[in-house]
């Protein structure tokens, strides 16, 4: 349980990093389109303000996606086992560890390497459901399952 915690951990600190960045980001907007109510008139402050305005709006795509990925998170129990493989599950293949949870990327614990990713990537969606001895092939790879926690 403890390397689940731990991966669990990254994933919850990768979110909150993401979610932190974008809320500055969104405050600086918010900032920046006061100050350009407050400069000169004429074309040039209407252009600063609409590209002010599609910053913002990206970036409030931005953190709405993020809270989904930090809810799907949310949604992961770490104290479940099972003997396939499943949303929370950390699968030991004979190519490479995988945590399907969020895409957070490569996560070393100790010596060992896990790929953090959501069960909608094309890997996970092969590995889900799958049990301990089953094979799958991924980019002309085969690999088979060894372990899953």
């Amino acid at each position: 349980m403890k390397v689940k915690q731990d991966l669990y951990n990254q994933c919850f600190e990768f979110i909150e990093n993401r979610l932190q960045t974008i809320q500055t980001t969104i405050q600086d907007i918010q900032k920046s389109l006061l100050s350009e109510t407050k400069s000169s008139a004429g074309d040039k402050h209407e252009t600063g303000r609409a590209m002010l305005q599609l910053e913002r709006e990206k970036a409030g795509k931005q953190l709405s996606e993020i809270q989904k990925v930090k809810a799907s998170l949310s949604k992961i129990n770490i104290e479940k086992t099972s003997n396939t493989v499943g949303l929370g599950s950390i699968v030991y293949t004979s190519k490479l560890n995988y945590f399907i949870a969020i895409s957070a990327g490569e996560i070393e614990l100790g010596n060992v390497k896990f790929y953090a990713i959501s069960p909608s990537t094309p890997i996970a969606k092969l590995l889900l459901s799958k049990k301990v001895g089953d094979q799958i092939t991924f980019r002309s790879l085969t690999f088979a399952v060894l372990k899953i926690e």
